[in-house]
């Protein structure tokens, strides 16, 4: 008997190394660039955030009312990376064009998809956008549409910040041969359309698209599909599970009274320093390695934000996400996770 699991909208899945399809809409469907300086003000922060968080881009694109990006997780959650560089656009394009209220659409709509085979076929579909909107006339001038990161890709833009060195790996051995193959590969999607299972559909995008989901049933095959994901049954299933005992994980150190606090002491006491001294402004070895081991643990076993990890340190959210790069170092280095959270979490969890 053929079982269907539709899991309705929850909270974001999210894990380092995870590929993240990333789609923003105006609230409404009103456009959120008015002209060259709101476009460009969008590139500066996005670039600016994704250098400070080391957060590689592979694909993005940005369309008068919505916009299409293509990260992988590093060190710094994708929602943390997603506020900073909405709050900020949207406060800057409220000021200059006087207008209050919200920007965006109540959610940006995040996918977590499976590299393989799902990372070329985003790439397309997302450079392929100005296209398929008639903005651009033809796949020669989508070449020079300044906006997107095909133009980069094809050297005709430099942005340091996209990884379009590893799309082109896929492509050939050379730059050269690597760009007339992508090329050619873009060329074979343009009369694709509208892909609904890159952008949406739930179960459908989940199985990978409706042969898979027929072909399962009359195999009698059990399918789970969720529209957070994208990708085959068996990618779903594994992920849900992972983020499933993470969430359980961290729910039982909150519930166990581990706080900020909590930590900050069993840091510093392991650093054999004061706590006080994690905050103060110093080259100390010890201090820097326990503020970046605080960091790291703070934001990706407590589930703190970026935000409050800086308003506690008294750092700033660059500051905080270079140290949270160090942290992972270190304590993955010095297992410091089993000597830091051992009664809480590693001797306790049911």
């Amino acid at each position: 008997m053929h079982v269907l699991y539709v899991m309705p909208r929850k909270s974001r899945i999210d894990a380092p190394g995870a590929l993240q399809h990333i789609i923003i809409r105006g609230i409404e469907k009103k456009k959120i660039f008015l002209d060259q300086f709101d476009r460009e003000n969008f590139i500066k922060r996005f670039g600016s955030i994704l250098t400070e968080t080391s957060t590689p881009c592979f694909a993005w694109v940005l369309m008068p009312n919505h916009s299409h990006l293509l990260l992988m997780t590093g060190l710094v959650p994708i929602a943390t990376i997603m506020r900073r560089l909405l709050t900020g656009y949207a406060q800057a394009f409220n000021r200059r064009h006087n207008r209050h209220g919200h920007l965006f659409q109540n959610r940006y709509k995040s996918i977590l998809c499976q590299e393989n085979p799902y990372l070329l076929e985003l790439v397309r579909y997302i450079h392929l956008n100005p296209l398929r909107a008639r903005m651009v006339k033809s796949l020669e001038n989508l070449k020079s549409y300044s906006y997107s990161g095909h133009a980069v890709i094809m050297g005709k833009l430099a942005y340091q910040w996209q990884d379009s060195n590893y799309v082109l790996s896929f492509f050939g051995k050379t730059k050269s041969l690597s760009r007339r193959n992508y090329l050619k590969f873009i060329a074979e999607g343009a009369d694709q359309g509208r892909r609904d299972d890159l952008a949406g559909g739930g179960l459908i995008r989940s199985s990978g698209g409706w042969s898979e989901v027929k072909s399962n049933r009359l195999q009698q095959m059990e399918t789970q599909g969720d529209e957070r994901i994208l990708g085959n049954g068996e990618f779903v299933a594994r992920v849900l599970k992972s983020a499933n005992e993470e969430l359980e994980q961290r729910t039982h150190l909150k519930g166990q009274g581990f706080t900020l606090d909590v930590l900050l002491s069993r840091v510093a006491t392991h650093y054999k320093i004061k706590a006080e001294d994690v905050k103060r402004k110093t080259k100390n070895r010890a201090v820097v390695k326990a503020r970046s081991v605080f960091c790291y643990l703070a934001v990706r076993d407590l589930l703190v934000t970026g935000t409050e990890v800086a308003r506690k340190l008294h750092l700033t959210q660059p500051a905080v996400s270079k140290a949270l790069s160090r942290g992972e170092l270190i304590a993955r280095s010095e297992d410091v996770k089993k000597i830091l959270f051992k009664s809480y979490y590693f001797m306790n969890v049911p």
